[in-house]
C-alpha cells in the first residue's frame, strides 16, 4: 500500500473526536465519510485522498465503541492508522470488519514520519517505507490470528 500522510501529533484521539455523535445517524457510509475527524479537523475532508494514512500518538480510537469510527475514515479513503497504540476496541473493530488496518509503531517511527510524506507499508515485512524521506522502519507484526482475519477480509470471512 502507498498513501501520504495526515499526521496528528496527539495522543488519545478518541471516537467522538473522529466520528461526532451527532452523526452516528447516517447510514450512508460516503456521507458519514465527510465527517470523519471533524471533531478534531475541520479540513480533514478536503485534505484526504483515496490511500492516504493517519499517523498518530498513543491510544488512538479511545471512548465508546462504536463501529462508525474504522467506518468513517475507510470510507473517507484511509487505508491504514499508524499510531504508537490503540484503544482495543477500535483495533479490533478495524480488523473484524476489515476497513482499514491500525498498525502500531515505536516512537523514533513515530518522530521520523511528517505530514505530508508519502510512505509505502508492506504488511508481509512488516516495513514502512517513507518514500519522501528514503528511510525504513519497522512495524509491529500482526499476532497469527490477526493476520489470518486481515488476509481472509475480515472476522465474517475467517474460517478458522
Amino acid at each position: 500500500m502507498k498513501g501520504d500522510v495526515i499526521k496528528y501529533q496527539r495522543d488519545n484521539i478518541d471516537t467522538d473526536v473522529i466520528i461526532p455523535g451527532p452523526y452516528l445517524k447516517i447510514h450512508d457510509y460516503n456521507e458519514l465519510a465527510k465527517h470523519a475527524m471533524e471533531g478534531l479537523d475541520k479540513d480533514f475532508h478536503s485534505k484526504v485522498k483515496e490511500g492516504d494514512f493517519i499517523v498518530a500518538g498513543r491510544n488512538f480510537g479511545c471512548g465508546s465503541s462504536r463501529e462508525h469510527a474504522p467506518i468513517a475514515l475507510a470510507y473517507s479513503g484511509i487505508k491504514a492508522v499508524l499510531a504508537l497504540s490503540f484503544a482495543r476496541i477500535f483495533y479490533r473493530n478495524a480488523v473484524d470488519g476489515a476497513f482499514l488496518l491500525p498498525i502500531e509503531i515505536d516512537e523514533s517511527t513515530y518522530n521520523s514520519i511528517s505530514n505530508e510524506d508519502s510512505v509505502e507499508i508492506d504488511t508481509e515485512k512488516n516495513e514502512i517505507k517513507n518514500l519522501t524521506k528514503n528511510q525504513t522502519y519497522a512495524m509491529k507484526p500482526f499476532s497469527e490470528l490477526i493476520g489470518k482475519i486481515i488476509a481472509a477480509g475480515g472476522l465474517f470471512n475467517y474460517k478458522p
